[in-house]
């Protein structure tokens, strides 16, 4: 039987070992260009003055649904969350969500890789938080609430190294 001491020891060297084969793949895998035909969406109509008009505004439900997440979630806690790193995850998944209607909105203005960008790093937020979550609820509260900022950091940083690779 395994003591809490080699449990917890076992639980690092898991994390060790996901850290170095995260780092090991983004160090042998190629760059994957983007291609800029991904940029071109069927509708490029302008009203108003607004460039891509449909695109950006299709962002609005995304602000509406992150801000009342963010409000359920921190007043009251409407949707009986039953730990504290519940809480905290599902509050980074609304400001995620929240700032998905910013950044794709940005992009969607005027799409190209740098503003990719700024579509991107607010939906790995989310996606990474609830993640989190999900490992809250599903494996253990305690290595859930840990991972979380582990997962946003392997997130926001696998933006950076996108972007940076796609520079050269």
């Amino acid at each position: 039987m395994m003591t809490l001491a080699q449990i917890k020891d076992s639980r690092a060297s898991v994390w060790l070992v996901a850290l170095f084969c995260f780092i090991a793949l983004m160090i042998v895998t190629p760059v994957i260009p983007q291609s800029q035909e991904y940029h071109n969406f069927a509708d490029q109509r302008n009203f108003f003055g607004v460039p891509n008009t449909l695109n950006v505004i299709s962002n609005f439900p995304f602000l509406i649904i992150g801000v009342v997440g963010l409000i359920l979630c921190l007043y009251g806690n409407h949707f009986s969350l039953s730990f504290q790193g519940e809480v905290w995850g599902w509050v980074f998944f609304y400001i995620g969500v929240t700032a998905t209607a910013f950044g794709s909105a940005y992009y969607h203005l005027k799409p190209d890789d740098a503003r990719l960008v700024w579509d991107r790093l607010p939906m790995t937020i989310a996606f990474t938080s609830i993640m989190a979550v999900f490992i809250i609820e599903r494996i253990d509260e305690k290595t859930g609430t840990m991972s979380l900022f582990p997962l946003l950091m392997a997130g926001i940083v696998s933006i950076a190294y996108w972007r940076i690779l796609s520079l050269g």
